[in-house]
């Protein structure tokens, strides 16, 4: 490694950052072996604190898998787990946001009133009137009809959509997104941002600050305010031990005149539009949502910004939109999800499962990462052994070799009972697609690991009897055909690998 590529990362954000987060932690354990070696009364105390708190973590409503780390930490170190448990668990900066998250929830009321055409869903297809009315009644996203869907198999085909669609914009632009890069693709989508603005649109722009902290400079934010565009770096990264940090926007949103709204698996950087190749071959999807439906994606935007704003947008200006009705007979839901402490259900997982158990024929997934908990494991499972075509597609080549190897871990049990698992060849997956019987599918952001599942702001579109749904399973059928499917054989893994996967199982539910 050469001294400048050396001195580089030492400087860098991230590095400086876990070196910060590092020395705390010491000077805790620190303080804690002190008070313990000479105090036994803080002995007594510290005994009796970790006894509550493993009650606590015993008795939490949350998916199982979560507790099992924290339990282990505390029975391996019975009165340091709880404080570490306690620290990272300090919900004060959950508790302001999720006081601005209602607020703007309030404002978001007469907006989120169910359609009274769900009835009519209801007696179309039952399965599809309970999965609207699970997200009306968790997410509080209403069901919409009169709206159009098109899919994009490819970054490039999206990323020309959506050039095209913000050359059009008369009104407003809100984008939200996990990653933002510069280079050809955002540096294209940066001068129409910036043109715009001096044509009088309201553009506002919302990026990750963990996802874009080597990507961005640290305050990109303010050169962008400085041309008129609103922009704010969202859930600003600090140096200290919280796991308010595992809540990152993992969003991509883009809403134009609330008439047009994009979302799917692609960031705003070259690898996705395959201008370079990062991993192979960059295989992503996205979806063009026109028509009612929008105005869900617009209220995601305006709740993400309000919560973390104190110049907050009003909600009138932006939805008080009457988009063109398209006919239609099934049902777009743009929904979101994110941490517990703002979404009171997992949402985006249940949406999955109740699609798996909704399966009569077949359900077809892309992935890029197979890292999930025991009961999507074992419905993904049952609905193979019930005899129903169960196929998962995962990138051939990874974008991170841990993750890998912790998705490939999960593909025997899988396989054994009949689940068809796919790797594709040219490179990596970035899509996440559920398809179920030709008739539901899901596109979004969502990937079937513990991060999407538990932590991370995530959102999708549910789709129910709409055109767009037969394009994604002909591109699901198209890349099958260039991947190797997984056999038994292949599915193995070596003694090492089996030994590294059963330490990490045990703590992936965290990262």
């Amino acid at each position: 490694m050469s001294m400048n590529k050396l001195q580089k990362i030492v400087t860098s954000r991230f590095f400086i950052s876990a070196v910060v987060i590092l020395l705390e932690f010491a000077q805790l354990l620190a303080v804690f072996i002190i008070l313990n070696i000479f105090s036994s009364v803080m002995v007594i105390l510290s005994c009796v604190f970790s006894f509550c708190v493993l009650l606590y973590v015993i008795n939490r409503e949350e998916i199982p898998e979560l507790k099992l780390p924290w339990l282990i930490l505390i029975l391996l170190l019975p009165v340091f787990g709880a404080y570490i448990f306690i620290l990272f668990n300090g919900n004060e900066q959950t508790k302001k946001l999720k006081k601005a998250f209602d607020k703007t929830a309030e404002k978001l009321l007469p907006y989120r009133q169910q359609n009274p055409a769900i009835e009519v869903l209801q007696e179309q297809n039952t399965d599809a009137y309970l999965q609207a009315n699970y997200l009306y009644r968790t997410a509080d996203m209403p069901y919409r009809n009169c709206s159009k869907v098109t899919y994009y198999r490819i970054g490039e085909e999206f990323f020309a959509a959506l050039l095209e669609a913000l050359d059009k914009a008369e009104h407003f632009i809100f984008m939200e997104y996990f990653i933002i890069e510069q280079g050809i693709m955002w540096d294209s989508i940066h001068n129409i941002l910036a043109q715009k603005v001096k044509q009088g649109v309201k553009v506002n722009v919302i990026y990750d600050d963990f996802g874009c902290m080597n990507k961005l400079p640290q305050h990109y934010y303010r050169e962008l305010t400085n041309e008129g565009i609103g922009c704010i770096p969202s859930n600003r990264f600090k140096p200290v031990l919280s796991q308010i940090h595992n809540n990152r926007d993992h969003r991509k949103i883009t809403v134009i005149d609330g008439i047009v709204g994009f979302t799917g698996g692609i960031n705003l950087a070259d690898e996705y539009i395959n201008a370079y190749s990062k991993h192979g071959h960059w295989k992503d999807s996205a979806v063009k949502v026109e028509g009612e439906a929008v105005k869900n994606l617009t209220m995601l935007f305006l709740s993400a910004w309000n919560m973390q704003n104190k110049a907050m947008l009003e909600c009138k200006p932006y939805l008080d939109v009457q988009p063109p009705a398209y006919q239609s007979g099934g049902a777009v839901i743009p929904y979101g999800d994110g941490s517990q402490s703002i979404y009171q259900d997992c949402i985006g997982r249940n949406v999955y499962l109740n699609m798996i158990s909704a399966a009569k024929k077949y359900v077809y997934i892309t992935t890029p990462y197979l890292i999930c908990d025991f009961a999507i494991m074992d419905a993904l499972r049952t609905a193979a052994k019930k005899g129903l075509d169960v196929r998962i597609i995962t990138p051939g080549i990874p974008d991170k070799k841990l993750v890998w190897l912790m998705t490939r871990s999960n593909y025997e049990p899988l396989v054994r009972d009949g689940v068809k698992i796919y790797e594709y060849i040219p490179g990596f997956i970035h899509a996440k697609n559920f398809i179920c019987d030709g008739m539901f599918a899901v596109c979004g952001t969502i990937n079937l690991d513990y991060r999407s599942l538990v932590h991370h702001f995530e959102c999708g579109v549910w789709m129910y009897n709409v055109d767009a749904i037969g394009d994604m399973t002909v591109d699901f059928i198209d890349t099958m055909a260039q991947s190797d499917i997984i056999t038994t054989e292949k599915a193995k893994l070596t003694a090492p690998q089996k030994l590294i996967r059963n330490i990490m199982k045990i703590f992936f539910p965290l990262l």
